[in-house]
Formats: structure tokens, sequence, C-alpha cells
């Protein structure tokens, strides 16, 4: 008998708001997805000092290859000078992160800074 595994891709969707890039993701990151996101997070931290938001509000699922995909966005924006937060309340992404060891990394705000409620966790560090 064969099971039918609905999975949702991931989409993205990239604009620029008073100089920030903000990309927002949908559905689920993984090792299917993963590769394509990838591609679209290097070209937006391809220049120097990137300023970069990821959305992401929209996403129902992240793994292992989505964390690494994460990092590596972090660590080619901090090579480049420039900044990086996420944007999410999820409990489910805020909790894969903070099993992963990783909520420390990343300042994550609820809403989109400049936004109402755009502050940043208080349990999260600001990056350098």
């Amino acid at each position: 008998m064969s099971e039918n595994h609905c999975r949702s891709a991931c989409h993205h969707f990239a604009h620029v708001v008073d100089g920030t890039t903000v990309v927002e993701l949908r559905g689920e990151i993984d090792i299917a997805t993963a590769s394509p996101i990838a591609a679209r997070l290097d070209t937006v931290t391809a220049g120097p000092c990137p300023d970069l938001v990821l959305d992401l509000r929209a996403v129902s699922f992240i793994d292992c290859a989505g964390l690494s995909l994460l990092c590596r966005a972090r660590n080619r924006v901090l090579a480049r000078r420039g900044r990086l937060c996420l944007v999410t309340e999820d409990t489910r992404v805020l909790r894969v992160l903070r099993g992963a060891g990783l909520s420390g990394v990343f300042t994550t705000y609820p809403r989109l800074p400049g936004q109402a409620g755009g502050t940043p966790d208080r349990s999260d560090h600001a990056l350098q």
C-alpha cells in the first residue's frame, strides 16, 4: 500500500524596504527546498554590508537543512559586515532554533522591524 505524502514546497519572495532586503519564506524548509533558497540567499548576500531580514512567519516546517541554510546566510552576512535578523513567533520554529543551540545566535522579531511589536526577542543576542 502506498502512502500519499502531501508536502508544502517552500516559496520565497524578496523585496527591498528602505535599503533592507526582506526575503519571505513560505512552506517547508528542508533538504528538498534548501538548494533554491540557498541560491537566492547567496545572491542577496553577495554585496558589501548586506542588510537582510528573513521572514519565517509563514514557514510550516524547518529541519537541519533549513538550519544550515540560516547559518550559511548568517555567516555570509557577517563576513561582509552586514546584518541579519529573523522574523517569527512560531513556537515550532523557535523550538527548533533553541534545540539546536541557535536561539542566541540570531536576532529574532515577532513582526517585521518597523511594524508595531517589531522589537527583538529579549532572549536573543543582537548580531555584531
